[in-house]
């Protein structure tokens, strides 16, 4: 990076946004601060031109390349507000590393863990205010990179934007926390080895609508996906890692195998169940043992995992029209207690022994922006 100073042009009183309505759910990716963090790429300059500065629509070429060709790759994290007024950041190393991983998928320029980590404070910092302190709430953070320099041709670019965007969450469910329902896609497929599955790239996501929208037409919340190959082995849900508690008390999750994505709140419930004695086993599960589980009373929970919804039970499944009810459609005991460590380990209420917990509302943001 030519310059890893972040020049920061503050909002105008006119170009502040409203605030979300206090007598309405916040709910999930509606509202935005009043600033975005930007920076920009080429062959000559590297990362240049670094600010942050009143929100605003992009400026972009129609024949920009990440809108023909699909360059693209996000993140998504939080910042959690402390009952005394501290500001929290939860294992962000993990969002760099990731978003790192697949800018290498997709032929990306990336940026560095630390520069990743001061863009993410100096936004946060800025927009303080912008941080919900209601229970349950919390200021989301999108990173993203796509590629820019104006090609018609299928070739990695050469220019590139990093942008970051904030704003206020609640629960990303409409039913709060509660038991979801999930329809087991027996046709669509996700992704498949070899492929864009372990990369968090808008496109994943863009070609999951068919199945999600087929889901929803039927009565459901959510998809889950079952592998390319065989349409037999459970993968992932369509915005969460999976997980199945079995009678003996064995968790079991699919394994990491290039398909589904590496979900930091994934990661973090696995270390968090072995810490507490559990056996967590990532191995293939079969959409036919689960649903034999089910009927016999071996499988007594499901939840899924993500930094949108942290953890979210799992009520009921259908698959090939047959549905089995999970927990008789009622809050595991084990989800509960997930979601109640975990949310208050980010709020800061829990000992922070395994070191993912960050403070930054004491840092300097004078500091941050001119290393």
């Amino acid at each position: 990076m030519s310059d890893e100073r972040i020049i920061i042009r503050r909002a105008r009183s006119e170009q502040r946004r409203p605030r979300p309505p206090k007598d309405k759910p916040l709910g999930f990716g509606r509202y935005f601060s009043d600033h975005f963090f930007a920076t920009e790429f080429d062959r000559k300059n590297g990362w240049h031109l670094t600010r942050i500065e009143p929100m605003r629509q992009l400026q972009i070429d129609p024949a920009a390349i990440c809108l023909h060709y699909g360059q693209e790759v996000f993140e998504g994290l939080k910042a959690y507000g402390g009952k005394n007024g501290e500001i929290f950041l939860f294992r962000w190393q993990k969002n760099a590393e990731r978003i790192q991983n697949s800018c290498k998928r997709l032929m990306m320029e990336s940026v560095s863990t630390e520069f990743f980590g001061r863009a993410v404070k100096s936004l946060v910092l800025l927009d303080r205010e912008w941080i919900p302190r209601e229970a349950g709430s919390t200021l989301y953070i999108r990173p993203t990179i796509i590629a820019t320099d104006p090609f018609l041709g299928v070739r990695p670019g050469d220019e590139y934007a990093f942008f970051i965007i904030v704003g206020p969450v609640g629960a990303y469910y409409a039913a709060g926390f509660n038991p979801v329902s999930i329809w087991v896609s027996d046709h669509d497929v996700r992704a498949v080895k070899g492929g864009l599955g372990e990369a968090k790239t808008a496109a994943n996501y863009a070609h999951s609508l068919c199945a999600q929208q087929k889901a929803a037409k039927l009565g459901f919340a959510q998809v889950l996906w079952l592998d390319a190959i065989e349409h037999k082995w459970v993968e992932e849900v369509g915005t969460m890692n999976i997980f199945f508690r079995m009678k003996n008390d064995e968790i079991v999750t699919p394994p990491l195998a290039g398909t589904i994505l590496p979900g930091v709140t994934r990661d973090s419930v696995i270390t968090i169940l072995r810490h507490w004695g559990m056996k967590v086993t990532e191995r293939p599960i079969s959409i036919q043992e689960v649903m034999e589980s089910s009927k016999s009373g071996e499988l007594i929970e499901a939840f899924g995992t993500g930094t949108a919804a942290v953890i979210a039970p799992v009520g009921s499944l259908s698959y090939k029209e047959q549905e089995i009810a999970i927990s008789d459609k009622k809050l595991g005991d084990l989800a509960q207690r997930l979601y109640t460590y975990l949310t208050r380990y980010q709020w800061g209420e829990e000992e922070d022994i395994f070191g993912w917990r960050e403070r930054i509302d004491q840092l300097d943001l004078d500091q941050l922006t001119n290393p």
